[in-house]
């Protein structure tokens, strides 16, 4: 019987999975992702910076190119930065919502919380999973990283 219930619930989990995917709307100008937010008052990815220097901690919203994606199911996102090679990384909020693959390339604002936070080896191990780097890139990981993590309650594409 507790072999039924599992086979039950993991068949039940995964329909959701896939129905919850398909019903992602393509990435459009004006389409939003989680909370509905406008691109009024958002900072650019530079003034984000800038501003985590000083304190270590934003909260508002903040507007920049989309140059990563969960390849598994758009369970992430990652921001271009000016002048630097690794982008930042931004996760959705109690994984409530997700994003299309089509959104890499894309102009967006997001709203959410942004923070100065130090990854695990672990973390930074899964992260390269999930964005579908080699194996021999995800070896390369070594050592923990200091960065800005976003939690984001909406995303917004502007265009």
């Amino acid at each position: 019987m507790k072999k039924l219930v599992s086979l039950f619930a993991f068949v039940l989990a995964m329909t959701v999975t896939v129905f919850a995917q398909q019903s992602i709307q393509p990435a459009k100008p004006g389409v939003n992702y989680g909370k509905t937010i406008t691109a009024k008052n958002a900072i650019s990815v530079k003034k984000l910076e800038q501003s985590l220097k000083e304190k270590k901690e934003y909260t508002g919203k903040i507007e920049g190119e989309v140059v990563g994606v969960c390849k598994k199911k758009g369970c992430f996102l990652t921001l271009k930065r000016d002048g630097q090679e690794e982008p930042i990384m931004v996760r959705f909020k109690d994984y409530g919502y997700f994003v299309p693959t089509d959104i890499v390339g894309k102009k967006v604002v997001i709203e959410g919380k942004a923070k100065v936070k130090e990854l695990s080896v672990e973390q930074l191990k899964h992260n390269a999973e999930d964005a579908g780097k080699s194996a021999e890139e995800i070896a390369k990981i070594t050592s923990p990283k200091t960065d800005i993590n976003i939690i984001a309650d909406g995303v917004l594409v502007v265009k």
